[in-house]
């Protein structure tokens, strides 16, 4: 998973590791956090462009890119689940990308494989990130047939 930033609100940071950390338990995950650019004086496409180049600086050339965006495919819990084991039991290397503030940049978004949304509504990145590590956590659950998820 690469994310733009570290969680600045404690209580909300603490929930994100809780669930990567659940996640980590089913799937192989790995976060990396690419510094955020200050937006003084730049504009929101700039700002994007910058984060976005950092993260294509890390991602691996031969990962699917799975970029988090409010405009893309809307997947059921247990789809989602049917669909990332398929990527594991074929062990290709799948990165999640959750942009900053203002979104995903170009550099990310042209080599990304299929867009996901989260949620119908535009969130806060760092909420996305829970978003994500919760429904990781839950569709590990699900190929398992453990009894989280209902």
């Amino acid at each position: 998973m690469f994310v733009v930033g570290k969680p600045r609100h404690a209580g909300l940071a603490d929930a994100i590791h809780d669930y990567e950390a659940r996640a980590a338990h089913y799937w192989p995950l790995v976060v990396i956090e690419v510094k955020d650019e200050p937006g003084r004086g730049l504009s929101p496409t700039v700002v994007r462009d910058r984060e976005a180049e950092r993260m294509a600086e890390r991602i691996p050339s031969d990962t699917s890119i799975i970029a988090c965006d409010p405009g893309g495919d809307v997947l059921e819990s247990g789809a989602f689940a049917e669909w990332l084991k398929a990527f594991r039991d074929c062990a290709h290397s799948v990165a999640f990308v959750i942009g900053g503030a203002h979104g995903i940049g170009d550099a990310v978004r042209r080599r990304a494989t299929r867009r996901l949304s989260l949620a119908p509504w535009t969130l806060p990145h760092e909420l996305a990130r829970l978003v994500l590590a919760e429904q990781l956590y839950r569709a590990g659950t699900i190929v398992r047939g453990e009894p989280y998820h209902k």
